[in-house]
């Protein structure tokens, strides 16, 4: 975790910063509960616009349907999803999903179940780990459940927030503890994160105009950096001019 003299803002302020930097992401964009959980999987190790080519696909050839890809030839609906990546592992990961859905009543029934329990449920099934079962819980069938991805890791703790290496569920829990139990909110700090670490919060930051600078750990540690690289070369210059 970074140390640094600036003040540690909370997650709730964050989100704050965040939406009136950036507005509302409108995040996730489907059509049904049922497509959510589709590009859930279909996300996976890839980004969104794969996700837009492969639903479009799947949309085009009539296999936006539970039933069609349950019973739908593994080969088959593995070309359907090829802009995805890692399409036959996905196509088999989609299957599953499926089946599971198929087995569980459809949303309908899911909705029911509570968080916890249907989580458990969800990480039986070959393909589904904790960000993608999250994802489905919040976005598919609003259950207030954060999902963390590597953008939220990295954000927070760059901010001094939270360890370089915590896990999953450490990381989840310091949300659920520090944000009101809200599915808007929920949802709309996890996009804004997203937006926020490819603006800004990059492997290589671009920390110039960063609505978070003012509380980063991790900015104060750069600005020190290069403060003394500054006078480093000054002091340089002087030296070779009075020399």
């Amino acid at each position: 975790m970074l140390q640094g003299t600036r003040t540690l803002i909370s997650p709730l302020q964050v989100y704050h910063i965040l939406l009136t930097t950036y507005g509302p992401q409108g995040w996730w964009p489907a059509e049904t509960p049922f497509e959510v959980m589709v590009g859930a999987i279909l996300t996976q190790s890839t980004n969104w616009k794969n996700v837009e080519k492969a639903i479009a696909n799947l949309k085009a050839t009539d296999m936006m349907d539970v039933e069609h890809i349950a019973t739908s030839n593994p080969e088959q609906l593995a070309e359907i999803i090829r802009p995805a990546g890692f399409y036959r592992q996905k196509a088999q990961r989609l299957q599953q999903l499926c089946l599971f859905y198929l087995k569980h009543g459809r949303e309908q029934q899911l909705r029911r179940w509570p968080a916890s329990s249907l989580r458990q449920q969800m990480l039986r099934v070959h393909g589904i780990g904790p960000e993608t079962a999250d994802s489905i819980l919040l976005y598919a069938l609003d259950k207030p459940v954060f999902v963390v991805d590597a953008y939220t890791r990295r954000i927070f703790s760059r901010l001094g927030s939270l360890p370089e290496n915590a896990d999953y569920a450490e990381t989840q829990a310091f949300f659920h503890a520090r944000l009101p139990n809200s599915i808007r909110i929920f949802q709309e700090l996890h996009a804004l994160i997203v937006e926020h670490a490819k603006r800004h919060c990059r492997v290589k930051p671009l920390c110039t105009g960063c609505p978070l600078a003012h509380a980063c750990q991790f900015a104060e540690t750069a600005e020190s950096a290069c403060d003394t690289k500054a006078a480093a070369q000054g002091l340089a210059y002087v030296e070779r001019t009075t020399a």
